[in-house]
């Protein structure tokens, strides 16, 4: 997926992805950060995951 600008729009479909155990990556101020939902086990695990971590 490419980089999209921060419009209304598009943050409501970020918010829909984390919602439905997706995950986003956005910018921070030095680097991307991988988000998902925190009370989300599964999607919890998939940031492990695409991490390559356990």
């Amino acid at each position: 997926m490419a980089l999209k600008a921060p419009t209304a729009q598009v943050i409501a479909e970020a918010a829909e992805i984390l919602r439905s155990g997706g995950l986003v990556a956005m910018p921070t101020e030095t680097v991307y950060g991988l988000a998902a939902n925190a009370l989300d086990g599964v999607a919890v695990a998939k940031i492990f995951a695409a991490k390559g971590a356990s």
